[in-house]
């Protein structure tokens, strides 16, 4: 296999297209697409998302501490597209997409009623990088749609169609086409 060598660059692909909301449920809520968002621990259960300091969302996020990551599947590829390009100093993102905020359990942010995954997030550090700043949150509270859990109580990610975003090629992809194994697949059965 012939490869080229590029300048370094932020090719990793595929990264979540998801949908964080900051701000209060009932005071200046905003909702902005992050790609860059990942695990951070296990234990307890951490992410991070990563936001350029000029965005109207940065300092909802740094002032409350908290956000709320929404998982987003292919059916909100519009609202994904929009809340990345429209900013909410300027929009009201739930009304112009039509998004339904509801209350969280632990933190001020409203969840996104029509998302299949939510996870409450409190910040514990935020580390000033360059172009943007990452905020790596603990999880303190995650919501689930009954109807993305199988019987044996795993999550479809089927079901979920997760909607994904190529950085470089500027494209939003989903679908999951073939289950390949389950974790462990390289150990000895006996």
């Amino acid at each position: 296999m012939s490869k080229k060598v590029l300048a370094p660059s932020t090719m990793l692909v595929p990264l979540p297209a998801v949908l964080v909301t900051c701000g209060g449920l009932t005071s200046d809520p905003n909702i902005i697409t992050i790609s860059w968002c990942g695990v951070v621990c296990s234990q307890p259960p951490m992410l991070s998302i990563s936001v350029r300091e000029k965005r109207h969302s940065f300092n909802l996020i740094k002032d409350t501490g908290e956000y709320v990551v929404n998982i987003t599947g292919a059916s909100l590829v519009k609202a994904v597209d929009y809340c990345g390009n429209y900013s909410g100093k300027d929009f009201n993102k739930f009304k112009e997409t039509g998004l339904t905020p509801e209350p969280a359990t632990k933190v001020r942010p409203p969840l996104i009623k029509e998302s299949p995954i939510n996870l409450e997030c409190q910040i514990r550090k935020t580390l000033d990088l360059g172009s943007h700043h990452i905020f790596i949150a603990e999880i303190v509270a995650t919501h689930v749609d009954e109807s993305m859990i199988t019987d044996d109580g795993r999550l479809d990610v089927q079901k979920i169609n997760p909607l994904i975003y190529a950085t470089h090629a500027r494209q939003y992809w989903s679908g999951l086409s073939k289950l390949h194994g389950f974790y462990g697949l390289t150990r000895e059965k006996k």
